[in-house]
């Protein structure tokens, strides 16, 4: 290609030159000081964030559909508009109908808070429908359904037969990012791919951005999923050498004192607790700081192996941290863990509330507390430890590579770190995923743990499980009752916290019936699941927020309405906040239709293994979002899913070809860049 000498920096991406991934996204025509502010927001700053931001899916205009022959599921359809209508159904929600119609049939498409939709269509002109269609109230609709006017597409171009359509940004549509995209088409061609005897990077983003065929598209993002995952595994081998290189203080406790209170405890360890228990020890007494994480199923008993490793470094006279996500949580912990230890520990409770924290911080910095549980009053300036030997991060995934590494850098010298999960990984990923990770694995319960009963109810059938839960309540036992939504804002017909609590309210007037959702502040959310523990609250009603969280052994019902739009470690893990105590437990899993129930409901009914429901969630949903915030959150994944175990062996082979060649990494910024990202959030220093 004829290169052009040129001044002007913008010139140059604009005629087709080199392109700087790093240059910043005003550089692209089109991108002005106000929409730059937008993207900014979005965390899109640069032209590799602009590349990298993918089409969340595709329009097929080739394989449009007559009307009559449409069955529920994503649709594109080739009509006419028939009759629009527009109602106001209150302040925050405009609701416009139209009906649409070719020479098959007919059927409604809706649209939520798009107004414009109404003055949109022209009378007589065929425009292309593409949206999913459901049974809502009775009747088949099109919900949301974008609209293309069909004589702007010919169909014997490329070009037009499959169309992305972008995540919206704000005010920046998805029409914008494909014209932002298109403007710099030619400069994606000339990026240089990011792993060395690993081509096709270029052609993989030209294939997602500009697929002739769906299969060209899915490929594209293979390619790109491989390549991320790449940067993840080798970050993940170079961290584990780094920290093999760092050096702590061992750890070695009195074994026949560490027995001797295990033997006084008032039941018995489960061989998973003691497996996972000695590994931790065996851990502590190296010079290189452990970095272990403790992943057990709902209950399984992971508090009560990090109380033992506390109780070896206290023995060992090395003070033990242990950093919960919610005040209420490190409450809990500080309440069961002071009552198991009585007189041999000294315990103390930091969160944002403690009373007396400069009296408190003293005692802690002089040594005089062994175990200080908290949240992230922890990691304040003006906390300071004496000798912090071990610390321990529940619920890992709630605290970010941030928080983690300002506790650490409470000791003198690094500490042991042990992080938990309750969220069961699939043990095919474990070593992959987590290669710089040691892993410990509680697949036990606990001896007198209840086994929970779990039901799939029709929206049609509910009678009958309204009287249970109403025995329940009359036993004084409490209710969870989750929803999918906060409120009736947006397209979707989903059961909503706001509107499910006055109904529940209206049911059960003796009862007392709260909400909680993410949007209310930390003290709010705490406030009510302080109540709830206590048993003041009878009914909870609320999102996924309590998917995590404090044990309630009062609680014996989990009420999960529209349950066929969750994965199934999400639903395990909340049907996991009940059958905590002796009473027999039980879980709803409501469907948001009256059709059959799907796979994943008939395996959450059938079993109660957490991991089991791990590997058949991957099995049914291949490389789905099962982790959430695991994957997404913790590690950072925009494109690859850790479930994709096929591209986590190639990424994996990969890797080793690359160690095996010895590049030198600094040779290839973007790779270098890349695997940077992943080393920080894993590392111990």
């Amino acid at each position: 290609m004829a290169r052009r000498k040129l001044s002007d920096r913008t010139s140059r991406l604009r005629y087709n030159i080199d392109m700087d991934l790093a240059a910043p996204i005003q550089e692209v025509k089109g991108i002005g000081p106000k929409t730059a502010e937008v993207l900014h927001k979005a965390g899109i700053f640069t032209l590799r964030d602009l590349v990298y931001h993918l089409p969340r899916d595709y329009e097929n205009f080739q394989q449009a559909q007559n009307i009559a022959e449409l069955k529920p599921g994503k649709v594109t359809v080739k009509a006419k508009v028939e009759e629009t209508t527009v109602r106001r159904m209150r302040r925050n929600l405009t609701i416009v109908e139209a009906t649409l119609r070719d020479k098959t049939g007919a059927i409604k498409a809706v649209w939520f808070n798009q107004p414009y939709r109404a003055k949109q269509f022209d009378a007589g002109k065929d425009y292309y429908f593409s949206g999913t269609m459901a049974l809502s109230y009775g009747r088949y609709q099109i919900s949301n359904p974008s609209a293309t006017l069909a004589d702007d597409y010919d169909l014997k171009a490329s070009t037009a037969k499959i169309q992305p359509v972008y995540p919206m940004r704000g005010s920046v549509k998805s029409q914008d990012f494909k014209k932002f995209i298109k403007t710099i088409q030619n400069n994606i061609a000339l990026i240089p791919d990011m792993i060395p005897n690993y081509a096709g990077r270029a052609d993989a983003l030209l294939n997602v951005h500009f697929p002739e065929t769906l299969d060209a598209a899915k490929a594209g993002r293979e390619y790109l999923a491989t390549e991320e995952l790449f940067s993840l595994l080798l970050a993940a081998q170079l961290n584990r050498e780094e920290n093999q290189k760092l050096r702590t203080q061992a750890i070695r406790g009195d074994m026949e004192q560490l027995k001797d209170f295990i033997g006084g405890l008032p039941f018995k360890l489960t061989n998973a607790q003691r497996r996972a228990t000695w590994e931790i020890i065996q851990d502590m007494e190296q010079e290189i700081p452990m970095n272990r994480l403790l992943q057990g199923d709902v209950g399984s008993g992971k508090t009560m192996v990090a109380a033992l490793s506390c109780f070896v470094a206290a023995m060992s006279g090395l003070q033990a941290a242990i950093m919960a996500p919610t005040e209420v949580l490190a409450t809990q912990h500080a309440e069961s863990l002071s009552q198991l230890f009585k007189d041999r520990l000294s315990i103390a409770l930091l969160t944002g509330s403690t009373k007396h924290k400069p009296e408190l911080k003293k005692h802690i910095k002089n040594g005089e507390v062994d175990l200080v549980i908290g949240t992230h009053a922890l990691i304040t300036d003006d906390t300071e430890f004496k000798s912090l030997g071990l610390a321990i991060i529940d619920e890992q995934h709630r605290f970010g590579v941030a928080q983690r590494q300002k506790l650490l850098a409470k000791a003198h010298t690094m500490p042991h770190l042990l992080s938990m999960t309750a969220t069961p990984i699939p043990r095919s990923l474990q070593l992959t995923i987590f290669g710089d990770l040691s892993v410990s694995i509680l697949d036990e319960l606990p001896a007198g743990r209840q086994p929970i009963t779990t039901k799939i109810i029709s929206p049609n059938s509910t009678k009958q499980m309204w009287q249970s839960i109403e025995q329940e309540l009359a036993k004084k036992h409490q209710v969870y009752y989750i929803c999918k939504k906060i409120d009736d804002k947006g397209a979707s017909e989903l059961s909503n916290v706001k509107k499910e609590t006055q109904k529940i309210a209206h049911q059960f007037p003796n009862c007392n019936v709260a909400f909680l959702h993410g949007r209310m502040k930390p003290a709010e959310k705490d406030e009510i699941m302080t109540l709830f523990s206590k048993g003041q609250i009878d009914i909870l009603v609320s999102t996924t927020v309590v998917e995590v969280g404090v044990n309630v052994p009062n609680a014996t019902v989990m009420v999960i309405a529209d349950a066929d739009q969750y994965g199934l470690s999400q639903l395990h893990q909340l049907r996991g906040r009940v059958g905590r105590g002796s009473d027999a437990s039980y879980c709803y899993l409501i469907n948001s239709n009256s059709d059959a129930p799907t796979r994943r409901l008939r395996e959450i009914e059938r079993s109660q293994d957490g991991f089991y429901l791990a590997e058949a969630d991957l099995k049914l949903r291949g490389p789905g979002e099962l982790y959430g915030s695991l994957q997404h959150g913790a590690l950072d994944l925009r494109i690859a899913t850790i479930t994709d175990t096929k591209l986590v062996h190639k990424a994996d082979g990969l890797v080793k070809q690359f160690r095996r060649q010895g590049y030198n990494m600094l040779e290839y910024k973007e790779l270098s860049n890349s695997v940077r990202k992943y080393q920080r959030l894993t590392t111990l220093n």
